[in-house]
């Protein structure tokens, strides 16, 4: 049986839209198979995702901090967090919608937008919709003119835990007026447990099921070509060691690229990615019905070789370089300068839906 309890992450802190002083919420998702998930009401945020591995120990395989300080901190890479209003890369803050530019803020060296600008949906308070048996709503009303967005977006997200170890998440969005929503979870998984670093990295197995990538420039925008990973280090089809791809990937830090999603129409629903920890047993697949995914290696978390201090983690942990990874489910990034992308424009009438489904579960044999 699946239930949901409340309690308080932090007493107080202030709202960036209404400057009022307001605790944050956090929910406990349980099942019988001790399996939990904790989301906070602070940029509608998985805190925690704890599994048992082969031999039934129990760990926490997402990043994440213990208190308000870390996750207010500038040195939070997006841990766990809800992402829009346009998740990933707007380049040089700008855009045509309708014939009309506009433009939006540049909170990346004052040279393009990442994931919604300086205020984004992660640092919104949002506001408790329903707590069900299985899960929790949460919903954000973000204002007309935000970052420099058009339109009023009413967003929702709904965590929901099942007893098979699903963890089904659902964000939902409608605008006043036409507007870009691209949102995503930025969820940071470590199967070997949160703590293990590089070296539990290494050793997980990753398949992505798919066609292309979208080729960047030096800052990660997309030129607007997809480039077919047939023959390349992005040919993920077959379950590879991450570490030994890593390592084919030099002089790059690491992989930092949207996949293009291989779909089997009329079916909604794609098989987006999986990964294993053959040590522990652990594995994780991801489901959705958005057309591409972020595979990224936390190639940007501190380089604590090159005397980098770690970013001080939950539990007394150190988060450095590859010490996890991202599938962040989405529509292409910058898409709203690709007129050959999937379109990530909402208008009044229409409903933004996005479904990702994270089942975990154990293997003896992988």
């Amino acid at each position: 049986m699946v239930h949901v309890t409340e309690d308080v992450f932090a007493a107080g802190a202030v709202n960036p839209f209404t400057k009022k002083t307001e605790p944050i919420r956090r929910f406990t998702l349980s099942n019988g198979n001790r399996m939990s998930v904790q989301v906070i009401t602070l940029g509608a945020t998985i805190t925690s995702i704890k599994t048992e591995d082969v031999s039934g120990q129990l760990d926490d395989v997402t990043l994440g901090f213990d208190d308000l300080a870390g996750y207010q901190s500038d040195k939070n890479p997006y841990f766990g967090a809800t992402i829009g209003r346009v998740c990933n890369r707007v380049a040089n803050g700008r855009f045509r919608l309708d014939g009309e530019v506009v433009e939006v803020s540049k909170n990346r060296d004052n040279k393009f937008q990442l994931h919604g600008g300086f205020v984004g949906f992660d640092k919104a308070h949002w506001d408790v919709v329903a707590v069900r048996q299985d899960g929790v709503t949460l919903s954000h009303t973000n204002p007309d003119g935000h970052e420099g967005y058009p339109g009023q977006v009413t967003a929702t997200v709904s965590f929901t835990l099942s007893e098979d170890n699903c963890l089904h998440v659902r964000m939902m969005a409608e605008s006043d007026k036409p507007t870009p929503v691209n949102l995503t979870n930025h969820s940071y998984f470590n199967l070997a447990g949160h703590k293990a670093g590089a070296n539990g990295l290494y050793e997980h197995t990753i398949e992505i099921n798919a066609y292309g990538i979208t080729e960047t420039d030096k800052d990660s925008i997309p030129t607007g070509k997809v480039t077919l990973v047939d023959g390349t280090s992005f040919d993920l089809r077959v379950p590879s060691n991450l570490g030994e791809r890593l390592k084919q990937l030099q002089p790059a830090r690491g992989y930092d690229d949207n996949f293009c999603v291989e779909f089997d129409p009329p079916q909604p629903f794609a098989n987006v990615a999986r990964a294993t920890h053959p040590p522990s047993g652990r594995w994780l697949e991801v489901v959705s019905n958005q057309p591409g995914v972020q595979f990224y290696t936390s190639n940007f978390m501190p380089d604590v070789e090159r005397g980098e201090p770690a970013i001080p983690g939950k539990g007394g942990a150190a988060y450095a370089k590859h010490g996890a990874f991202c599938l962040e489910t989405q529509k292409f990034p910058d898409s709203v300068n690709h007129s050959n992308f999937p379109s990530t424009t909402l208008r009044p009438g229409e409903h933004y839906n996005h479904e990702v489904i994270y089942k975990f579960g154990v293997s003896h044999t992988v």
